[in-house]
């Protein structure tokens, strides 16, 4: 039986997501129907919805049911920067390629932020961006909560609040971080913000954007007017339904975050132990507390990957969108990292399901795998 240690890529499904969905799915009814069953199909849609606008501090009205967070990213920075007018988009250097691409298709100016070598976004550096525009610009920044990759922690808060008072827009890609960390819309002060079903235990292929009140979008869907016209196409109403129970259950489990964090610590100590020159990506910086990306000199990401998938562990290289390609990951470039050591780095994310005496299984049989590459090594 496989240890899955790659919540970041998608955590397994919850089993209150499951049995939602499959109550959910023994029901008929369109919620754009007017008969009974389409109203109660549509009620079910607004349950969801209430679930997640209290979940991350926006109004039920505000939350918009998309296809998944790539979607939802899509909506919020290709929907605010046409709706608003924007003249500019911000990045940061370590952003989803999906924030990545939505940008090159606003057809705007593109100013990419470096971060720092921890990974973080740097503010001085987005504030010599924002006094170099234009006085008549109206940037759109598009800053990720966490890293995918690292689970470094961005300054949202603090970017959005330079943001606005050039008036500017914020979308946040919180993909990551929901389910993590509290995420509060209101309390970070962004214009948008993203999350995805799949990364806390909900089905794939669901998502929401969240905005703040009186946040202007331009839709990318178009079709039946559904999502109040935000997003055409029927809702997929037992993937919402799964998504409400995930996020539900999801947020119960912040409690025990502090247990998270200790299991994460315990197997970054013991991996360093095994490996004193392995390098700890993020180390000195706020993280997610289920997320260790470790590059260990000379041995290699894809060799970690595939002796440990022997072995009985999922774990990951980078990110999953970016597994299999032979080339560096954006996010360790952008933090300074050589390809050397960009090429070693692995991501081992935790969950709900991990336990202290998987972890410790799988610091042996990581420790087994070194000593092999380093015994050939000398040989």
């Amino acid at each position: 039986m496989t240890v899955y240690l790659d919540y970041n890529a998608t955590a397994p499904l919850r089993d209150e997501a499951r049995e939602a969905m499959l109550a959910a799915y023994g029901a008929p009814g369109n919620p754009s129907s007017v008969h009974q069953a389409g109203r109660q199909a549509r009620s079910k849609v607004e349950q969801a919805r209430h679930t997640l606008a209290r979940a991350l501090g926006v109004a039920t009205s505000d939350v918009i049911f998309t296809a998944g967070g790539t979607e939802a990213n899509n909506l919020g920075l290709l929907g605010l920067a046409k709706a608003n007018t924007c003249t500019d988009v911000l990045l940061s250097a370590i952003e989803h390629p999906c924030i990545q691409m939505a940008a090159q298709n606003t057809g705007l100016p593109i100013h990419t932020i470096d971060v720092t070598g921890d990974g973080a976004l740097d503010l001085a550096a987005l504030q010599g961006v924002l006094d170099r525009l234009d006085s008549d610009s109206r940037p759109l920044l598009a800053l990720m909560m966490a890293n995918n990759e690292t689970g470094v922690l961005q300054p949202v808060e603090e970017a959005a609040k330079r943001l606005h008072k050039a008036d500017g827009l914020v979308h946040v890609d919180a993909v990551q971080a929901f389910g993590k960390i509290p995420v509060s819309l209101a309390s970070i002060g962004a214009d948008s913000l993203a999350v995805s079903a799949h990364k806390i235990g909900g089905p794939m292929g669901v998502g929401a954007l969240a905005l703040t009140c009186g946040t202007q979008l331009s839709p990318r869907n178009l079709g039946g007017g559904q999502e109040s016209g935000h997003r055409g196409g029927t809702e997929n109403v037992p993937g919402i339904i799964g998504f409400a129970a995930a996020a539900t259950a999801a947020i119960d489990d912040l409690d025990h975050n502090a247990d998270m964090l200790a299991l994460r610590d315990h197997v970054q100590q013991r991996m360093l132990v095994l490996a004193p020159n392995a390098v700890v990506l993020g180390g000195h910086a706020p993280r997610l507390c289920n997320t260790l990306s470790i590059a260990t000199p000379g041995f290699a990401a894809d060799i970690q990957v595939m002796s440990m998938d022997l072995a009985g562990f999922a774990i990951s290289s980078g990110s999953a969108c970016s597994s299999g390609k032979v080339k560096s990951s954006a996010v360790m470039v952008a933090m300074g990292l050589s390809d050397a050591l960009s090429f070693c780095a692995i991501r081992i994310s935790l969950g709900q399901t991990t336990r202290r005496q998987d972890l410790d299984a799988f610091v042996d049989a990581w420790g087994e795998a070194l000593a092999r590459i380093q015994l050939k090594e000398c040989g």
